[in-house]
């Protein structure tokens, strides 16, 4: 069978919750499956770089169309269609798409696609203008509509979809994503711990977030708690908020300076892919209070580090963190400050294997289904 797949989320060098979703996935049934044929579409008018991506039975394909003017095409037009385009480049057939998340598409071929989550239509408010605008012009829910399968990433999200949208629950299917065997417990004695200190200026204590910063993880409470936590205990611990900057920033920046514990209060951008096991095993607990998850890599990440995790109990969370974390609810800022301020102890194990093979061996399953 000849399978093309979507990796234009790889082309940001700066992965985010999709591009790593993508990366994982792909490599795990590149590494199972020898028999299908793999075409990997992207699109880009100037030069990208995306990861070395070497196996026989994978070929990847590049366009240089203005992404605007494919994007224009593609909603408008219904043109090209995306399998049509490899099929004249390769002089083959494409039999099936997949599409890792939501994007500009059009296809002849029958296409799965997969639903990280449902924020944009569950809290709107949480998004810029100009990103309620882009879900609006892509309407996800024609695109779920018209897919011959969709792969929800956790219960929650096939609830949320069957409750959001008229969709037949029969055509959903949940894999679970996986989770990278890199994170792990390190040494007390491993001399990157170090190094990751001095690189990042991180400080000796700290309780650590990582992710995107925007408005729907709910960092001005995590800011307005640890100033509760401060206030209350004699203290030395900081807070480490680590992330690239997505919509709705700029009030989390001005909320930590605000603060009267703003010199306690570290952001240091984007953290490379390879670092982040070390931040997790320097941090004192892992702190994530989003108001909304599809699934939540990093509160997974930081558990299978043996960081002490408080997390939100909505959502996907306590579907994939089970009795593994501390939950608190993310609108009682009090709630979450008491909780800074609990001894906790070290995760002993995961609620269960993540294992990005087993997520790929279900999504191989899923292609070799008649469609």
């Amino acid at each position: 069978m000849n399978i093309a797949i979507d990796i234009r989320s790889l082309m940001n060098p700066k992965r985010t919750g999709v591009g790593e979703y993508t990366l994982e996935l792909l490599s795990a049934i590149f590494s199972i499956d020898k028999k299908n044929e793999y075409y990997l579409f992207y699109n880009s008018a100037k030069p990208v770089s995306i990861p070395d991506i070497n196996y026989p039975n994978v070929h990847l394909v590049k366009f240089s169309w203005p992404n605007k003017l494919l994007n224009t095409c593609l909603k408008i037009f219904t043109y090209p269609k995306l399998d049509k385009l490899i099929n004249k480049k390769f002089n083959t057939k494409i039999d099936l798409f997949f599409f890792p998340n939501i994007i500009f598409l059009a296809t002849q071929c029958p296409y799965i696609i997969t639903c990280h989550d449902l924020s944009f239509e569950l809290f709107p408010h949480f998004f810029s203008c100009k990103r309620q605008l882009w879900h609006k012009i892509i309407n996800p829910q024609k695109l779920f509509s018209q897919a011959s399968k969709i792969i929800a990433v956790s219960n929650n999200t096939k609830t949320d979809l069957i409750n959001s949208y008229t969709l037949n629950q029969e055509k959903i299917t949940v894999i679970h994503s996986g989770l990278s065997s890199t994170f792990n417990r390190l040494d007390l004695s491993d001399p990157g711990k170090e190094r990751i200190r001095q690189k990042y200026k991180l400080p000796s204590k700290f309780f650590l977030y990582l992710g995107t910063l925007e408005p729907r993880k709910n960092i001005e409470s995590l800011i307005q708690a640890f100033n509760i936590y401060k206030q209350d205990h004699h203290s030395s611990t900081d807070l480490v908020i680590a992330g690239t900057p997505g919509w709705k920033y700029r009030s989390i920046y001005q909320a930590a300076k605000q603060s009267n514990f703003s010199n306690k209060i570290h952001f240091i951008d984007y953290v490379d892919d390879h670092d982040k096991i070390y931040l997790y095993n320097l941090a004192e607990k892992f702190i994530f209070p989003s108001y909304y998850e599809g699934f939540g890599f990093p509160p997974l990440e930081a558990l299978a580090c043996g960081t002490p995790v408080i997390s939100s109990h909505t959502s996907s969370l306590p579907e994939i963190l089970q009795t593994h974390a501390t939950y608190i609810d993310p609108y009682n800022i009090n709630d979450l400050a008491s909780a800074l301020g609990l001894e906790l102890s070290k995760p002993t194990s995961l609620p269960i294997t993540y294992s990005w093979n087993n997520t790929a061996q279900k999504l191989l399953d899923l292609f070799n289904q008649k469609h």
